[in-house]
């Protein structure tokens, strides 16, 4: 049997900690998460490494260091509501739900959807709720929000999602040029996002998030 406590704090030692995320809320929700309950059996033994974790479908779980750093940037506060977009298994709505009152955990594919419900109440996430909807369309009933994060590759940020965010509220995004990705942190203010770069990483790009060709003869 996996010593996976052991391999939760090397995770945190070797790629959260090195990589300037200091907020002890992400640091004690990454030490003792079992982020192995959010794969299937088969993935279990990848839940540690240090790269994206392959799901299927083109889909991911973050890596460790990109999810630490994003939240880092996004700096949730316990009062806060936080809708995760395209939340996969649910692993990151956990460790949000550790820093924030409530979120909200949106995700497009059923099967996923299921597997982010049956670990969030294995782990007792209970100030979690899973939303079955396309990512990009945003989760409006439960909204306005006050941060988001979107766990994967974007090449644009949908209206629908700039809608449901509260003035001043925070985004987290991971945005693909080509093979290029940059997690940028957007702040709103009177209806516009403002971005500013934040550090490298990489993921598929999400449906629904693509930019729309434009064809020049």
């Amino acid at each position: 049997m996996p010593d996976f406590a052991a391999r939760r704090t090397m995770m945190v030692d070797n790629q959260v900690r090195p990589s300037d995320v200091t907020k002890l809320p992400i640091i004690e929700a990454m030490l003792t998460l079992p982020r192995e309950r959010f794969l299937p059996g088969s993935l279990a033994e990848v839940a540690y490494v240090g790269e994206n974790v392959a799901l299927g479908g083109g889909r991911v779980l973050l890596d460790p260091r990109t999810l630490a750093k994003m939240l880092d940037a996004l700096d949730i506060k316990p009062s806060e509501l936080v809708l995760d977009v395209a939340a996969a298994t649910g692993y990151s709505s956990a460790v949000i739900a550790r820093m924030a009152e409530a979120v909200i955990a949106l995700e497009g594919d059923s099967a996923l959807a299921d597997d982010a419900e049956a670990a969030l109440e294995a782990v007792g996430a209970s100030n979690v709720v899973v939303e079955r909807g396309a990512p990009a369309a945003g989760a409006p009933a439960h909204g306005p929000y006050d941060a988001m994060v979107v766990e994967g590759g974007i090449e644009t940020f949908p209206q629908a999602l700039t809608a449901q965010l509260k003035d001043g509220g925070r985004v987290a995004a991971l945005f693909l040029d080509g093979a290029l990705g940059t997690v940028r942190l957007g702040v709103k203010h009177d209806g516009t996002i403002r971005w500013r770069d934040v550090f490298n990483a990489a993921a598929p790009v999400l449906d629904g998030f693509t930019a729309e060709r434009v064809f020049a003869l």
